[in-house]
C-alpha cells in the first residue's frame, strides 16, 4: 500500500475559454485545483479574479423554496433548461416563489387561528357549569368577574380572607389549580384583585368572540378549531400539489445554476494577464492521458503535466492506495492525519495491527461471528463506515477465541474437538495462564514497537531527515539502546551475563550520547555547520530532559502494551460472571441470562477493546514514524448537497 503518484498540471489558455476549461476539470473528477496566486505574483504582471458570483441569488430563491416547502432539490440532467436565458429562469423561480409564499401565508394565518381558538377552547372547557352568558358576565354594571385558575395550596388559603367582600367559585380542578371566577364590587376591585394576585391567581381572558355560556361556547369553539385544522390541511395539500408539479423543473434549474455557480467560483483560483488564464493543480498519474485527451478540442489551451513537487511553493495532495482488506482503515488514518507526499501510507499496518490487537483481546468465537456478521449488515443496509472494520476484527475475534476456547463464554466447549485432534496444546485456556497472558502482551507490544521505529528510520533515510533517523529516540540510536536493554534483560533471566562494562558502553551509553548531541550530529552528516541557539547551557539543559523524556518514555510505552492482557483477562472475567449468573437461576432462565450477557459484554467490551486499540495505534505506534501533517486530494466537481446562504 502506498500513496497515489500525482502529477502537477499546468493549464494556460485564452480568457474566453476559461468557462469551458473549468466546466471539463468540473466533469472529469480527478483535478485537485490550487489558487494559481500561490505561484504567478503580481510582479510577473497576473491578477487574480474576484467577481460576485450571478447564480447565487436564484440559488437563494431556490433554497428558501426547498426551506419552505420541504423538498430538497437534488442534481439532476438539465438539458431542456441548459439554453434558457437567466431572465427566464429568475422570471419561473419567482413565480412559483410568489405562489409558495401565498400558500404559506395562508397556512400561517389558519396556524395563528387555530393557537387562539384552542387555548380559548381550553379556558372555556375548565369552565363547564357556568350558564351565564360569557358577553353579560363581563358587561355587570356594578361587580367585576375575574375567570382564571387558582393553584391548590391557595384554594385553601381562601378562608383567611372570609371577611373581604368577593365570592370565589370553581367549576372544575385539575392536579395543581381549581377552575373558577371570583366576584367583587367594583368599589373593592383593586383590594380584592391584590390578594388574588398574591395567591398566585392566573386571569384568563377570554375573547370578545366568544358567546353563549360555557356549554355553547365550547361547542362553537371546537367546530372553530376544526374549521382552522380543516383550512391548514387544505393549505399543505396545495402546497404539496404545488410542488409535485414544479418539483422536477425546479430540480433541472437548480442542476444548472449549481453547476455553474461552483465553476465560476473556480474562477477565482486561476491567474489572469492580459487575455489569458493560468491555472495550476494536481492529478493522480494514472490519470494523465485521459486528462490530456480532455482538451484536444481547444487549440489555445496548453496543458503541461511536470512532476508532483517540481514547484516547492505548492504542496501535493494525498490520495491513499488501499486494497479491500485495508481500505476501511484508511478511516483511521484520516482521523490522524494525512501522511506528506514523500512519506509511507501506513493503512496496511494499521489494518494488520488494529484487527490482530483487537482479536486478541476479544477472543470469543461465538461473539466474534456475530460481530462479524453484524459489521456485514451495517455496511449492506446503512453504508456505516465502521461495518467492514467491524466484519474484520469480529473474524479476527473468533479465530482468537477458537484458540482461546471459548464460545459465548463456553470455555469447556471446544475441548473435546482438540481432543479428538490430537491437539494437546490447545484450548489456551486464559485465566489459567494469566502470568503468559501478560508476558506474551508486552512481547507482541515490544515487536510492534520495534517494527514502528524501524518505518521511522527508513522513511527518515528516505527523506533525508537525519537527525530522527539516525540519531533520535525512534532511529537508529534509539533502537540500539531499546533493543540492548530488553537483550541484556532477557539474557540476565536466562542465565546469560550481558552487562558487560563493553556492552554498556557501545550498546547502551553510546547510543544514549548520540540521542543528546543529535542535532549537532545530523548537521555533521548533512555537510554543514551547527551554530549552538541560546549557549552552552541551555543546549546542556534541554537535551538532557529530553532524553530523561525519552527514557521514560521507553518504559511508559511498553508497559502501555500491558493493557492487551488485562483486556484478555477482562473479557475472559465478564464472561464468567455471566457464567455465574446463569448458573444461579432456574434452567427456564439460563437461556435469557446468557444472551442478554452475551449482548452485554459484547457492547461493552466491545466499545472499550476498540478504543483502547486506536489509542495503541495512535499513541504507541503513530507517534513513532508518522506526522499526519498532509492534505486530502480533493478533486473539483459540483456538490449538489451544499446549501447557498
Amino acid at each position: 500500500m502506498s500513496i497515489e503518484k500525482m502529477e502537477l498540471v499546468n493549464i494556460a489558455g485564452l480568457t474566453k475559454d476559461l468557462d469551458t476549461v473549468l466546466v471539463k476539470l468540473s466533469d472529469c473528477g480527478c483535478f485537485h485545483i490550487e489558487s494559481a496566486s500561490k505561484i504567478a505574483t503580481k510582479k510577473s504582471g497576473f491578477t487574480t479574479l474576484k467577481e460576485d458570483n450571478p447564480y447565487t441569488p436564484l440559488l437563494k430563491q431556490l433554497s428558501e423554496i426547498s426551506i419552505q416547502s420541504g423538498v430538497k432539490f437534488t442534481g439532476t440532467d438539465y438539458d431542456d433548461v441548459k439554453d434558457e436565458s437567466l431572465v427566464k429562469l429568475e422570471q419561473y423561480i419567482l413565480g412559483v416563489r410568489k405562489k409558495l409564499d401565498g400558500l404559506k401565508a395562508e397556512e400561517k394565518q389558519a396556524c395563528e387561528q387555530l393557537s387562539v381558538h384552542e387555548q380559548a377552547m381550553y379556558q372555556v372547557d375548565h369552565l363547564q357549569g357556568l350558564t351565564a352568558d360569557f358577553q353579560q358576565i363581563f358587561h355587570c354594571e356594578h361587580i367585576k368577574v375575574r375567570l382564571g385558575r387558582l393553584p391548590v395550596d391557595s384554594f385553601n388559603k381562601l378562608s383567611y380572607y372570609d371577611d373581604k367582600p368577593f365570592f370565589f367559585t370553581h367549576f372544575s380542578e385539575e392536579k395543581e389549580y381549581y377552575w373558577g371566577m371570583y366576584f367583587v364590587p367594583i368599589a373593592y376591585q383593586e383590594e380584592v384583585d391584590d390578594i388574588f394576585d398574591g395567591l398566585y391567581f392566573e386571569r384568563t381572558h377570554i375573547p370578545d368572540f366568544v358567546h353563549g355560556d360555557s356549554k355553547e361556547a365550547s361547542t362553537e369553539l371546537h367546530n372553530m378549531v376544526e374549521s382552522d385544522r380543516n383550512q391548514i390541511e387544505e393549505c399543505r395539500l396545495k402546497i404539496s400539489n404545488l410542488m409535485e408539479k414544479e418539483t422536477d423543473k425546479l430540480c433541472r434549474i437548480f442542476s444548472r445554476l449549481k453547476s455553474q455557480h461552483d465553476n465560476f467560483d473556480l474562477r477565482n483560483k486561476a491567474a489572469i494577464v492580459n487575455d489569458k488564464f493560468y491555472i495550476v493543480g494536481f492529478i493522480p498519474h494514472k490519470e494523465s492521458e485521459k486528462f490530456l485527451g480532455m482538451f484536444d478540442d481547444l487549440e489555445s489551451v496548453s496543458v503541461v503535466l511536470q512532476p508532483a513537487d517540481a514547484n516547492g511553493k505548492l504542496e501535493p495532495p494525498i490520495k491513499l492506495k488501499n486494497n479491500k482488506f485495508t481500505q476501511p482503515f484508511s478511516m483511521f488514518v484520516e482521523m490522524y492525519g494525512l501522511p506528506s507526499y514523500n512519506g509511507i501510507n501506513p493503512t496496511a499496518f494499521v489494518a494488520v495491527t488494529y484487527t490482530l490487537l483487537f482479536g486478541i483481546m476479544f477472543g470469543d468465537l461465538g461473539q466474534g461471528i456475530v460481530l462479524a456478521i453484524a459489521g456485514a449488515l451495517l455496511w449492506k443496509f446503512k453504508k456505516f463506515a465502521l461495518g467492514p472494520i467491524l466484519t474484520r476484527v469480529g473474524i479476527s475475534g473468533a479465530f482468537f477465541g477458537l484458540l482461546y476456547g471459548s464460545v459465548f463464554g463456553y470455555e469447556e466447549l471446544l475441548d473435546p474437538m482438540y481432543e479428538a485432534l490430537g491437539i494437546t496444546f490447545l484450548p489456551f485456556k486464559v485465566m489459567h495462564n494469566v502470568t503468559s497472558i501478560l508476558v506474551g502482551a508486552i512481547a507482541l507490544g515490544v515487536l510492534i514497537m520495534f517494527i514502528s521505529i524501524l518505518i521511522n528510520i527508513v522513511t527518515g533515510i528516505k527523506n533525508k531527515e537525519y537527525e530522527e533517523a539516525l540519531f533520535g529516540n525512534n532511529g537508529i540510536a534509539g533502537l540500539v539502546f531499546f533493543g540492548s536493554i530488553l537483550v541484556g534483560a532477557v539474557g540476565t533471566l536466562m542465565g546469560a551475563k550481558l552487562f558487560t562494562p563493553v556492552y554498556v558502553i557501545l550498546f547502551m551509553i553510546l547510543p544514549l550520547i548520540m540521542m543528546f548531541l543529535r542535532e549537532p550530529l545530523s548537521y555533521w552528516v548533512r555537510g554543514k555547520k551547527y551554530v549552538m541557539e541560546g549557549g552552552l547551557t541551555d543546549f546542556i539543559a534541554s537535551n538532557f530532559f529530553e532524553v530523561f523524556e525519552f527514557l521514560l518514555g521507553y518504559a511508559t510505552n511498553t508497559l502501555s502494551f500491558v493493557r492487551i492482557g488485562g483486556f484478555v483477562l477482562s473479557h475472559a472475567s465478564m464472561m464468567l460472571v455471566v457464567m455465574a449468573l446463569a448458573d444461579q437461576v432456574s434452567a427456564a432462565a439460563v437461556p435469557v441470562v446468557v444472551i442478554l450477557g452475551n449482548i452485554f459484554v459484547m457492547g461493552i467490551e466491545g466499545l472499550l477493546v476498540g478504543i483502547q486499540t486506536l489509542r495503541l495505534e495512535f499513541y504507541e505506534i503513530f507517534s513513532r514514524f508518522y506526522s499526519g501533517d498532509g492534505k486530502p486530494f480533493t478533486p473539483v466537481k459540483i456538490n449538489y448537497d451544499e446549501t447557498i446562504d
